[in-house]
């Protein structure tokens, strides 16, 4: 509910308030989680999770009601890795991340804009547009550097003399629903922008 005057409820703005502190701390959650994953990667040992196909889990095989079993995932430490492949690999975090600070940001602005009753100001569309561009491509190119990275270390256990015969030389696993949201931010941004010229078409007329 409004008040009287128009502006929002103590509910709505007590509402829009958190709203805007918790996208803040989402994305400082995210940052802080970043730099972890940052110094993990640019330390020594670098752990690297690795896909591999066909590795049976032995522990498993004569287990009553089990059809199959293999392991899909490979932790490995190396303790040498060239800079261009931690960059790569720190590259697959970084971008979601960036991603992530992105949207809560516009949803931090557009919760005070909302509660100083000027949701549809000028910059709220290119904000929301340009959380959309950020949540698409780091879907997409996020898993793609991830999996460069991989492959570059694939190849040097190779060239060390490790049998490399159950990782994969090359493979993307992308998550789809950062895509998704973005499209539908994309969506609202849209309203967003129809929304503005119809509050200057409006102004107009009065």
């Amino acid at each position: 509910m409004r008040s009287r005057d128009g502006r929002p409820s103590m509910i709505e703005a007590v509402t829009l308030g958190l709203v805007a502190t918790g996208a803040v701390s989402i994305g400082v959650a995210s940052v802080v989680g970043a730099v972890g994953a940052g110094v993990e990667i640019f330390g020594s040992p670098v752990p690297v999770s690795l896909p591999v196909h066909g590795a049976g889990m032995a522990s498993l095989s004569d287990a009553e009601g089990i059809a199959a079993a293999e392991y899909t995932q490979s932790l490995v430490s190396v303790d040498s890795l060239d800079a261009g492949a931690r960059w790569l690999l720190f590259a697959e975090v970084a971008l979601p991340t960036v991603a992530t600070v992105i949207v809560c940001l516009s949803l931090w602005w557009l919760g005070l804009s909302l509660i100083r009753q000027r949701a549809f100001r000028r910059s709220m569309a290119s904000v929301l547009g340009t959380a959309a561009i950020a949540l698409v491509a780091a879907g997409m190119i996020g898993p793609f550097l991830g999996g460069i990275g991989r492959a570059e270390v694939v190849e040097r256990l190779e060239m060390s003399g490790a049998d490399t015969s159950q990782f994969w030389a090359f493979l993307v696993s992308a998550d789809l629903a950062p895509i998704g949201w973005g499209i539908a931010l994309a969506l609202v941004a849209t309203a967003f922008e129809v929304g503005q010229r119809l509050q200057r078409e409006t102004e107009g007329l009065v």
